[in-house]
């Protein structure tokens, strides 16, 4: 059975929005929807859930709701379906339209359950920082230690980075700088840290808290995995067949901006899951909760092979990019029958300060933005039939394993 849509009018031609859509899912079915009508009367609501947005934590509570008999509807302003993990073909290549996303897990619940949509390929995730033509071997380990100082043993290396944090003077580090210094030296600092953490974030390093820095991993090992996780890979045939699988059977809407129509939707269903920013739900009555946001200049190029590796962070300050992922080594290079690709497509990742219109990406994790969520989660509380979830409506940064397990926790707690 394929997923029920229902697409709003797009500029974009019907047919062509609903072939992005489908993906490689096959048919799609157009519905109707009953109108709740406008009676004195209490009745019954078309919906026992309406799901606000299509990515992974919408699809996974749809598809656990469905799963025990509840009638849910999911809804989406975009086109597409999978949130920032869509991924459209190009030249036969999966891109990641939204960034790069490598799936990682330490979590065998979660796990088994994504690997029930979809078969995953091998792929480790093993970046290349590229400083001013220095390439650098990410994450922090002997390579990069050997090419720095030129370091032979695990040894020496802790040697060094202990000599420039004692230099430094650093007991307690009180900001990403310090933090930074403190893992891995000086010298690491200045040449792969700083610039790149400066252009992703809008602010100098001095200004950022330490914790940001403590998801990097630093290795006294030849070992270039990145994430180190048990379970590592990206989907077969793409993230976007992933999440279809998980919505099969289930009424999608693409195309509708829920909060221009809340009135109608929210008569359309007993509870609303709602995904999307939580300062905008409630109209930004208590200001503006702060992001930051990417852009993406994507290109094809008729050569089979750019940077040789997926990714490469541009770590000095003046290139105006952070890193240029170069999508077709996700899946080694190779089409679904394991042809080499002839052609190659590369997208250059801009940080930005989001502003409205924007996609927001990531949560500013300062002081005053965890203060006014704050805030805005008390207004949510208060929001009987409605579960705001995910990276914005909990304004929170999570990678995709954590999303996924928060969506089956709360799944659990409302279901039962």
């Amino acid at each position: 059975m394929a997923v029920k849509v229902r697409q709003k009018r797009q500029k974009k031609k019907r047919d062509d929005i609903l072939a992005e859509f489908v993906y490689n899912r096959g048919s799609v079915s157009k519905m109707k929807t009953e109108k709740t009508k406008e009676t004195g009367e209490q009745k019954m609501k078309a919906y026992d859930y309406v799901v606000v947005g299509a990515g992974l934590y919408g699809a996974v509570f749809a598809r656990e709701a469905v799963k025990k008999g509840k009638k849910v509807l999911v809804i989406d302003k975009r086109p597409n379906i999978a949130g920032n993990v869509y991924t459209e073909q190009m030249e036969g290549i999966h891109v990641h339209k939204y960034g790069a996303h490598i799936f990682h897990t330490n979590n065998k619940k979660v796990w088994d359950y994504v690997t029930s949509f979809a078969e995953f390929n091998r792929f480790t995730n093993s970046p290349v920082a590229n400083y001013k033509g220095e390439l650098y071997s990410l994450p922090f380990n002997m390579y990069t230690f050997n090419k720095m100082w030129g370091v032979v043993t695990p040894e020496e290396a802790a040697a060094k980075i202990e000599e420039q944090r004692q230099a430094a003077g650093i007991t307690e580090p009180k900001n990403l700088e310090e933090q930074a210094i403190s893992l891995v030296g000086t010298d690491i600092y200045e040449k792969l840290i700083k610039g790149y953490t400066q252009k992703q974030w809008g602010r100098p390093c001095t200004e950022l808290p330490s914790f940001i820095i403590r998801r990097l991993p630093v290795r006294l090992t030849f070992d270039n995995n990145y994430f180190n996780a048990l379970y590592q890979g990206i989907p077969v045939g793409g993230y976007t067949k992933m999440v279809a699988n998980m919505l099969e059977g289930i009424e999608v809407e693409l195309g509708v901006d829920y909060l221009e129509k809340k009135e109608y939707y929210d008569s359309l269903g007993e509870k609303i899951v709602y995904t999307g920013p939580i300062d905008a739900y409630f109209a930004y009555e208590l200001g503006t909760l702060e992001y930051r946001s990417v852009r993406f200049e994507t290109e094809v190029l008729d050569k089979p092979n750019f940077q040789g590796n997926a990714a490469v962070n541009y770590t000095d300050a003046e290139t105006p990019w952070t890193r240029i992922i170069e999508h077709k080594w996700f899946e080694f290079g190779k089409d679904e029958n394991g042809q080499e690709l002839p052609k190659t497509v590369i997208s250059r990742e801009y940080s930005s300060e989001w502003k409205p219109g924007d996609e927001p990406y990531y949560p500013v994790n300062d002081e005053k933005n965890g203060k006014l969520y704050e805030e805005y989660k008390k207004l949510a509380e208060k929001e009987k039939n409605v579960i705001f979830g995910g990276r914005l409506g909990e304004y929170k940064y999570y990678d995709m394993d954590a999303v996924i397990a928060a969506a089956l926790d709360m799944s659990e707690r409302e279901l039962g």
